[in-house]
């Protein structure tokens, strides 16, 4: 770890300066995706196996869980992986416009105590933030186990002027993208007997409404 994340940590610009995320890969990502609060990386790590021409920036501030991912990107050669080992806020906030082609938020942490509901990610002035980060009709894929998360997120996402929804039907969130992978946690909560929730948001071309 002490190696290997010097090389793959995303810095920080200088205040007011603006960071451009294809940058990080040399200019050879034809995408970069992004995800908030990756656990032990798993899926992180599926996407970057499976698409090695997309750059892939994690986020998670637990030394346990950037270890877990660090060991998967040694163990497979993953060049198209960065990690932000901080609060995921501060690289929001510098996040050039328009730079991040998918984003995914997977069995965060609900934050279930009302005075706790400031810490959740997809609300307020961070939801500005990341909105003014995402490409037109990029994708934002969210997932939880907890139903009044779920119910909140949804409340505050089409709430929002720059987000869609469109889901098609009841069935649709309760299926798993194809292309991703089963998490630690959600595997945790099947064997709980938890009903999972797949939710994807899109980015409003800017200018349409």
């Amino acid at each position: 770890m002490d190696t290997l994340l010097p090389t793959l940590r995303v810095p920080l610009p200088a205040p007011g300066g603006a960071l451009d995320p294809r940058a990080l890969f040399a200019g050879t990502a034809a995408d970069v995706w992004l995800e908030i609060g990756f656990g032990s990386g798993e899926h992180l790590a599926a996407q970057a196996r499976a698409r090695p021409d997309i750059g892939l920036i994690g986020c998670e501030p637990f030394v346990n869980g950037v270890a877990g991912l660090l060991a998967l990107v040694e163990r497979d050669g993953l060049a198209n992986v960065r990690v932000f080992d901080d609060d995921a806020r501060l690289l929001l906030d510098c996040l050039a416009g328009a730079s991040i082609g998918r984003v995914f938020m997977l069995f965060a942490d609900p934050w279930p105590k009302k005075r706790h509901a400031k810490r959740r990610i997809l609300a307020g002035e961070t939801l500005d933030r990341l909105a003014d980060a995402m490409a037109d009709d990029a994708e934002l894929r969210f997932a939880s186990d907890d139903s009044d998360f779920v119910a909140w997120t949804v409340e505050k996402m089409i709430g929002h002027a720059a987000f869609a929804w469109p889901e098609r039907g009841p069935e649709d969130g309760r299926r798993r993208p194809a292309d991703a992978c089963e998490t630690r946690y959600e595997a945790k909560a099947r064997a709980a007997g938890r009903t999972c929730f797949y939710l994807t948001f899109r980015r409003r071309p800017r200018g349409r409404g």
